[in-house]
């Protein structure tokens, strides 16, 4: 009897996993991005002769990013790169009149209920970015930034196409300090400078045909 009931229990543990991997849905999609500058990061200072002052004088630019997920039904986690390149037009800038921003990010998505084809999301992560730009207007000073830890929230609609494809609009907002390093400076300031932005995604994603 008893050997009967571990029986039991064991063939019920294996079901209770075999749903929880079948809910799964694994996704990886590509975007490509559309980004605006806010507050420091997006203005002009009269002068920049230090290293809290020079990320600045940022316009709006455009990159890409990778996206991969993991969800189970509708709480999920995922993962993401981006790559982009703002434009710049002071002379804290380099000659080419760019700014460019890279990372990961990693963090958690909520889906809401479905509406049609399309099923809305909110999602907040942990972001690891970096920035590298001009100072003086010369290409030969180049600053770079640290990867201290910041974060984004942001929202949109996963639009699905028969079951394993979905365009999926959004729109996010990184906040984060980062610390410029410029050549000649042995240490970046203690505090670093806000390197803040919207972006507006348009992406393409691979589902799983699991948990959709």
């Amino acid at each position: 009897m008893r050997t009967i009931r571990r029986t039991i229990s064991l063939a019920a543990g294996f079901v209770s996993l075999a749903s929880a991997l079948a809910a799964q849905s694994i996704s990886i999609g590509l975007r490509g991005s559309g980004s605006f500058p806010t507050g420091s990061f997006s203005q002009s200072q009269a002068s920049a002769t230090s290293s809290d002052a020079v990320i600045e004088g940022a316009k709006s630019g455009f990159g890409y990013g990778l996206d991969a997920g993991l969800s189970f039904s509708f709480i999920g986690v995922y993962a993401s790169f981006d790559h982009i390149k703002f434009d710049c037009e002071t002379a804290t800038c380099q000659t080419d009149g760019k700014y460019t921003l890279q990372g990961v990010t990693a963090g958690v998505k909520l889906s809401l209920m479905q509406v049609s084809i399309a099923r809305p999301f909110i999602k907040g992560g942990v972001t690891f970015n970096d920035l590298q730009g001009g100072y003086g207007g010369q290409s030969s000073n180049v600053l770079t930034t640290d990867h201290a830890p910041g974060y984004e929230v942001g929202g949109g609609l996963d639009v699905s196409f028969l079951g394993i494809l979905s365009f999926t609009p959004q729109v996010r907002y990184v906040g984060q300090n980062l610390k410029a390093k410029i050549p000649g400076v042995n240490a970046p300031a203690a505090t670093g400078q806000a390197v803040n932005y919207f972006t507006f995604d348009l992406g393409m994603a691979v589902h799983t045909p699991f948990g959709r």
